[in-house]
C-alpha cells in the first residue's frame, strides 16, 4: 500500500485530510507542520501516522510515495526541491509560488524527474465546468465579466500582499484559473487597484479592490474585479458571465451556472426591440440552472492519487506547468498595479 504525507497541517491541509480519511488503499504515513500541535492533531484524527516538525525527518522516516504540500505562498522553494531530489510525486496547493523564476525552476525540475504533479485548482473538477465548455463550444463569447467580493481570512499572513501576493494572486486565482480553463488564455491585462476602505486590521496593507482588463489570446475581452472590502454577501453577485450575442452563462465557482437564452421568450409588451438606435428588450429572465454537486474537491484529490498509484497522471486536470500559467496571469496583474502600464502575460 502506498504512503502519503502531507506537509503543512492548517485549514487547507484539514480539507484534503478529511478527504484521505475516507480512502482505504493508502496509508497516511506523516504529518508536518511547525506547529508540533497541529501535526499530533493529524495524526489523532487519522488513527494512524506520524508527526513531525521536519519534512526532510519525515521524508527519511516515513519514504512516503506522494505528498500533498499545503504551506503558505512564500514558504514555497526548498520543500519542492527536496521532494523532487527523491522523486516523489507532489501536489501543490495554489498560488505555487509568488516568484515566477523560482516556480519555473521547480515545474522545470519536476518534469526533468518525471514526476507526476499536481495543484490545487479543485473547481475545474465541478460538474458544472463541463456545462460551461459546451455553451463555450457552441456560443462566440466576445465579452468575459468577473467578480469575487469577499472579506479579509483570518489566516495571519493573508493581510500582508508581500506574504500572499494579494486577493487576485491568493484567492480569486481560482476565477483566473477557470476563466483560462474554459475559455482561453490571456495575452495583455492592464489592472488598476485601491485601498483606504478596510481598516482596523493589524498588519493589513493589501488592495481593498482591483479591477482587471483583460485582451485574450483570441481577440476576445474580459475584466475580472476582486476586493475584501465586504462585510456581508449582499455587497456583490461574485460569479463569472460568458456573453454571447444572443446568450449568456452565470458561473458561480462551486456553486451553479445559469444559462439565459436557452429557452424561447414571449414578447413582454414594452415595445423595446433590436433596431435604429440597437435597444434591447429585457432578456434572459428565465434560466436554465445546473447545480453543483459539492464533490470537486474529493474528485480532484482522488485524481491524483489514483494518477500515482496507476502511473498515469493523464487525467489530472491541474498538473504543475499549467497551474503556473493561473499563477502568472495573476502575477502580471500585480505587475501592472505596480507600474501603471498593461504588461504582457508570459505564459511559459
Amino acid at each position: 500500500m502506498k504512503k502519503l504525507a502531507i506537509i503543512g497541517c492548517g485549514g487547507i491541509g484539514t480539507y484534503h485530510l478529511e478527504h484521505f480519511l475516507e480512502y482505504k488503499d493508502i496509508e497516511l504515513a506523516g504529518f508536518c507542520d511547525l506547529i508540533p500541535e497541529r501535526a499530533e492533531e493529524f495524526v489523532r484524527k487519522a488513527g494512524k501516522g506520524r508527526a513531525f516538525t521536519d519534512y526532510r525527518e519525515m521524508y527519511d522516516a516515513v519514504n512516503p510515495d506522494m505528498v500533498f504540500i499545503c504551506i503558505p505562498p512564500t514558504c514555497h522553494g526548498e520543500i519542492e526541491f527536496e521532494t523532487i531530489r527523491r522523486g516523489i510525486p507532489f501536489f501543490v496547493e495554489k498560488p505555487l509560488a509568488l516568484d515566477l523564476d523560482l516556480a519555473r525552476r521547480i515545474r522545470d525540475a519536476a518534469e526533468a524527474k518525471g514526476l507526476i504533479t499536481a495543484s490545487g485548482f479543485q473547481c475545474r473538477y465541478s460538474n458544472i465546468v463541463q456545462p460551461t465548455i459546451d455553451f463555450l463550444k457552441t456560443h462566440e463569447v466576445p465579452y468575459v465579466e468577473c467578480a469575487r467580493m469577499g472579506g479579509v481570512p483570518g489566516t495571519p499572513w493573508w493581510p500582508k500582499k508581500s506574504l500572499s501576493g494579494g486577493q487576485a494572486v491568493e484567492q480569486t486565482i481560482h476565477q483566473f484559473d477557470i476563466i483560462r480553463y474554459v475559455f482561453g488564455e490571456p495575452d495583455t491585462v492592464f489592472s488598476m487597484a485601491t485601498r483606504g476602505f478596510v481598516k482596523g486590521i493589524e498588519g493589513y496593507d493589501t488592495d481593498d479592490l482591483s479591477s482587471t482588463v483583460i485582451r485574450f489570446k483570441n481577440g476576445a475581452l474580459g475584466t475580472i474585479s476582486t476586493g475584501c472590502y465586504a462585510t456581508d454577501g449582499a455587497c456583490f453577485d461574485s460569479k463569472i458571465t460568458f456573453s454571447a450575442p444572443d446568450s449568456r452563462l452565470d458561473h458561480y465557482i462551486i456553486g451553479k451556472v445559469n444559462i439565459y437564452g436557452q429557452k424561447p421568450q414571449e414578447d413582454d409588451g414594452s415595445g423595446l426591440v433590436v433596431k435604429g438606435d440597437g435597444t434591447l428588450r429585457a432578456g434572459g429572465a428565465e434560466a436554465v440552472t445546473i447545480q453543483d454537486d459539492g464533490t470537486a474537491g474529493v474528485v480532484c484529490d482522488r485524481t491524483f492519487v489514483d494518477a500515482v498509484l496507476t502511473g498515469d497522471g493523464s487525467k489530472i486536470r491541474s498538473p504543475y506547468r499549467d497551474a503556473l500559467r493561473s499563477v502568472s496571469f495573476t502575477l502580471a496583474c500585480n505587475k501592472s498595479m505596480e507600474t501603471g502600464p498593461p504588461v504582457k502575460v508570459e505564459l511559459d
